[in-house]
């Protein structure tokens, strides 16, 4: 991590609040001074978006977005002024639908990822410890790629240690392994997975099934796609540069 996303990442973690029952949550007006939006309603156009988001993803705007009245002084005078308590999925949504022109936004997006996805598996396997959660993860990949670890895939795509496997694919092998991982999450939830083995069962199946729909359609198995020149933060950073450097402005909100 370089020193400016260390710094931005610690600005993310300054602004966040624990409520009494132990929850985390951002205020929306100090979000968008973080993000650089000098205009509330320019980033409030970037919050309705986030809203629409949530509730097309199934969930409540209402739970993730909680309206909450302030009063500020104004001269002589006070007056109320809105603002919203948001979730880290809330956060999550709304650096998502900001500018991408923005260095804080692209990094937000990161952050906010990094942490949502960090939440989500220690909800499923925060009794787990680092070998128990090693030997999941390579169920799946074992279930996809035909019974290779990750060790194997690491060797096979010519990694080093620290590299990501999921940063170097290309898109269809990475959608493969993202519908892995959803449909894993789902089964999870649905078959109320109780124990480390039965965890590891299921992402071993639905890694098999995954490979075998490719299998049917006469795809490519995952092991055979060739590995990308560059990793997709790579990518991300290139796009990010050439976007800054755009003369015309594009059709976002400042």
């Amino acid at each position: 991590m370089s020193n400016l996303q260390a710094k931005e990442y610690k600005a993310f973690e300054a602004i966040k609040h624990i409520a009494d029952d132990g929850s985390e949550f951002w205020y929306a007006r100090e979000l968008a001074i973080l993000l650089e939006y000098v205009q509330w309603r320019n980033f409030a156009k970037v919050l309705d978006r986030a809203k629409l988001a949530c509730k097309n993803s199934g969930y409540r705007a209402i739970d993730h977005f909680a309206e909450v009245s302030k009063i500020v002084e104004a001269g002589a005078t006070s007056k109320p002024l809105i603002d919203f308590k948001l979730t880290r999925y809330a956060c999550y949504l709304i650096v998502q639908n900001g500018d991408p022109r923005k260095e804080v936004i692209a990094l937000g997006q990161t952050y906010f990822a990094i942490q949502t996805r960090r939440q989500e598996v220690a909800d499923y396997f925060n009794q787990l410890d680092n070998e128990e959660y090693a030997a999941f993860q390579n169920a799946g990949y074992m279930g996809l790629y035909g019974g290779m670890k990750v060790e194997d895939i690491h060797q096979k795509k010519g990694l080093k240690e620290k590299d990501k496997i999921l940063d170097f694919m290309s898109s269809t092998e990475l959608i493969a392994n993202l519908f892995r991982i959803s449909q894993t999450e789902e089964k999870l939830k649905k078959d109320l997975a109780s124990t480390a083995d039965d965890a590891n069962e299921i992402h071993f199946i639905v890694g098999r099934e995954v490979r075998g729909t490719i299998e049917r359609v006469g795809g490519t198995m995952p092991e055979d796609i060739p590995t990308p020149n560059k990793s997709i933060s790579d990518v991300e950073r290139e796009q990010l540069k050439k976007l800054k450097k755009r003369p015309n402005k594009l059709m976002l909100d400042e």
